[in-house]
């Protein structure tokens, strides 16, 4: 396994994170298709055997089963100190702003439960899940400078937003002598490439840390058109609802890269994560069973030439916004985004 130090961090951490979102009780969340915690174990063990030391989770995974699970397995099968743990927030509910819980106390209550979930006593990466439109920036930068301060994250980190709004964050932040921005966790994989406007060549500019998630495009990047046997792809219906507009486009890719990979003698899993590390620092990959992370793993050793790279690349055009980020409009602040958990009890206990 290799290694990089996050961004603007002093995180070191292997070339590919374990996206912990398929782990979790199925009968609590947004998805069906998520493994148990026996397998879920099995997954982490693996992973840390293969060198993997970074491992991304959220609350709203499952209702926080996910951190549940990754946090016993962490404690059993690793020392803290030698793995980076990173969870998200939410925003703030609609009864808490009716309430008058402010972003500040949001954050506070917030890395609590993920921190009751865990088991730990801090985080390495604090993630902002996705843009709250009805929070001033403010409060969620002192409330997640706080965090740091207090000692429950050691870094912050942003997913799902514009550059423009990472950008305008990490300046309010400088300005206040707040905790900054060091990674951001966006969607980007060989067959959605819109970071590559703005998000990319600013982090690069700012040596922030690009650790993008969908890095196989649930699944299509990693199998062969028509090879649809997964428990996922026959009920994934968010990824679906992301990627089936463009099927027709994405899918001359993702024959070329099951070409590469015939020839290579490789998975299409090494092919089109080898192509993503190129362009970022950690690809965080989703795995239900051990060989994907053995196959993630074996991508950080994939070289691939300028003419496979120009191959992939050639066939792109762009895509409209899909998933969260098509919901990144002030127009849709009072919408009911994807990772809503309903009556979340803020300040509970996640295992009631």
């Amino acid at each position: 396994m290799k290694y990089i130090k996050l961004g603007n961090s002093d995180l070191n951490v292997s070339r590919v994170c374990m996206g912990c979102m398929g782990f979790g009780d199925a009968a609590r969340g947004q998805h069906s298709w998520t493994v148990d915690e026996e397998h879920s174990r099995a997954i982490i063990k693996r992973g840390l055997e293969l060198g993997v030391n970074f491992y991304d989770t959220a609350i709203a995974y499952q209702s926080g089963t996910s951190e549940q699970y990754v946090g016993r397995a962490l404690r059993d099968f690793a020392k803290r100190e030698e793995v980076a743990v990173a969870t998200k927030f939410l925003p703030r509910t609609a009864a808490e702003i009716e309430n008058g819980v402010s972003g500040q106390r949001h954050i506070e209550n917030m890395i609590d439960m993920s921190l009751r979930n865990l088991n730990m006593d801090y985080v390495d990466l604090y993630i902002y899940h996705m843009w709250d439109w009805n929070t001033p920036p403010e409060e969620i930068m002192e409330g997640l400078n706080r965090v740091v301060k207090a000692g429950k994250a050691r870094y912050i980190g942003i997913s799902n937003c514009f550059a423009w709004q990472l950008a305008k964050m990490n300046a309010l932040a400088e300005k206040e002598g707040f905790a900054k921005f060091v990674s951001v966790q966006g969607h980007y994989n060989l067959i959605f490439r819109e970071e590559e406007r703005e998000m990319a060549p600013y982090c690069e500019e700012e040596n922030i840390a690009l650790t993008p998630y969908s890095a196989l495009a649930a699944g299509r990047l990693s199998r062969r058109l028509g090879e649809n046997g997964t428990k996922r792809a026959a009920e994934d219906s968010y990824a679906k609802f992301k990627y089936d507009a463009t099927a027709e486009q994405d899918n001359v890719i993702i024959r070329r890269a099951a070409e590469l990979a015939e020839k290579r003698g490789v998975t299409m899993t090494e092919i089109s994560l080898a192509w993503l590390l190129t362009k970022t620092a950690s690809p965080v990959v989703g795995a239900t069973k051990p060989r994907h992370i053995e196959d993630a793993a074996k991508a950080t050793e994939l070289i691939l030439s300028a003419e496979e790279t120009a191959y992939l690349e050639e066939p792109y055009v762009p895509h409209p916004l899909a998933g969260v980020m098509a919901q990144n409009r002030r127009a849709n602040a009072k919408e009911k985004h994807v990772w809503s958990t309903g009556d979340q009890k803020i300040g509970g206990n996640q295992n009631e």
